[in-house]
C-alpha cells in the first residue's frame, strides 16, 4: 500500500499497456480507471488477485484499491469527525482528486457499495461520463433489523472488541470465533487482519495485533445500517449507470420490498435513458469475490468491454 499526503492508503494495479502516474504532466489524460472498495472489516487487498486478473484481461485499465478509513493501512491515519458512509466516500473522492483520476467504474462490496453510491451523491461536479457503479450484495436503503443472519457484523465487531489487543497466533482468533458460533470462513477471513507485532526472529514469543480501528468500524457499520441512498437509485444522475448484484445464497440480506423497488427504478431509468440494472451471481454467498470469482469476473467484464469500446470512439 502507498499513502499520498497521509490521505488514504491505496494500491494501484495497472495493466501492462498503462504508462501513467499521478506525477506526470497534467496535460496527459489518465487511463481508464476503476475504483474497487471493500466491505466492513476488509481491506484493499481483498480485491488484490481479482484486480490483477482484470488488469491482465484489460491491459489499458488501472484499478485503484483503497483501504477505507479505520481499515488496513488507513487505520493509522487520523480522521476528524464522525466515521460514516458519507465521510468515507468523501475520503475516496479526495484521494482520486489528489491522484488526478476520473474513474469510469466504481465497484463496492457491501459497505463499499454504499460508499460508491455516496461518492456519486457527493461529487462536486459530474463524474467522467459515463460512470458505471456496481453495488455488490448490498441494498441502498436502511438495513432492516435481523436481515444479516448468521455472522452478523454487529455481533462480530462486538466480539472482536472484547478480545485482547494482542494475541499469540491467528489460529487463536479463529478458534475463539468458531467457539462463539461464527462460521469458519468468516473466522479465517477476520484473522487476515492480524499483523505480526513482535519482530521476526526475536527470542520472545510471537504476537499479533489488529490492523483496524474497531471503535471506528463500529461507528461505520451503524452508519451503514442507517444510511438511505434510495434517492440516487430512483433519480439516477445523468450519465450514471447503477448495477446491483445479488448473491444467490445471500437471501437474508435482501427484502422482497427492496428487490421490487430496484426493479421499479430499473423500469423508470430505462424510460428516461438512465441506467439501473439488477444481476444475480449464482453459487455465491455474501463474499462474492471469494465464493464465485469466475462468475463475478464474467459479469463485471461486460462493463470494462463497454467502457473500452466507448473510449475508443472518443
Amino acid at each position: 500500500m502507498i499513502s499520498i499526503l497521509s490521505l488514504q492508503a491505496y494500491e494501484l494495479v495497472q495493466g501492462n499497456l498503462v504508462q501513467w502516474n499521478s506525477f506526470m504532466d497534467k496535460s496527459i489524460p489518465d487511463p481508464p480507471t476503476a475504483v474497487l472498495l471493500h466491505g466492513i472489516l476488509g481491506s484493499g487487498k481483498n480485491w488484490g488477485s481479482f484486480a490483477k486478473r482484470l488488469a491482465q484481461e484489460f491491459p489499458m485499465w488501472q484499478f485503484l484499491l483503497v483501504d477505507l478509513r479505520c481499515h488496513g493501512d488507513s487505520a493509522s491515519i487520523k480522521k476528524r469527525g464522525s466515521h460514516t458512509v458519507a465521510s468515507t466516500a468523501f475520503d475516496v473522492l479526495k484521494l482520486i482528486g489528489q491522484l488526478r483520476l476520473s474513474p469510469r467504474v466504481l465497484v463496492g462490496h457491501s459497505f463499499g457499495g454504499k460508499v460508491a453510491l455516496s461518492m456519486v451523491d457527493q461529487a462536486a461536479k459530474p463524474l467522467a461520463r459515463p460512470v458505471r457503479v456496481w453495488v455488490l450484495d448490498a441494498t441502498p436503503g436502511k438495513v432492516r433489523s435481523g436481515l444479516d443472519g448468521e455472522d452478523h457484523p454487529v455481533e462480530l465487531i462486538d466480539f472482536l472488541r472484547r478480545m485482547p489487543v494482542q494475541v499469540n497466533s491467528k489460529q487463536e482468533v479463529v478458534d475463539a470465533l468458531v467457539k462463539a458460533k461464527f462460521s469458519v470462513d468468516v473466522a479465517r477471513w477476520v484473522a487476515t487482519n492480524l499483523r505480526r507485532s513482535s519482530p521476526s526472529g526475536s527470542r520472545s514469543s510471537p504476537s499479533y495485533s489488529w490492523i483496524f480501528n474497531l471503535n471506528g468500524i463500529s461507528e461505520m457499520y451503524k452508519s451503514y445500517e442507517d444510511t438511505n441512498l434510495w434517492r440516487i437509485v430512483e433519480n439516477v444522475p445523468r450519465g450514471v449507470h447503477i448495477n446491483f448484484l445479488k448473491a444467490e445464497r445471500s437471501l437474508h440480506r435482501w427484502a422482497l420490498e427492496d428487490l421490487q423497488r430496484i426493479h421499479t427504478a430499473e423500469e423508470v431509468a430505462a424510460d428516461e435513458a438512465g441506467g439501473v440494472e439488477m444481476h444475480v451471481l449464482e453459487d455465491a454467498g455474501h463474499w462474492v469475490h471469494a465464493d464465485n470469482p469466475d462468475g463475478l469476473f464474467r459479469i463485471l467484464s461486460s462493463t470494462f468491454r463497454i467502457e473500452t469500446s466507448l473510449r475508443g470512439r472518443e
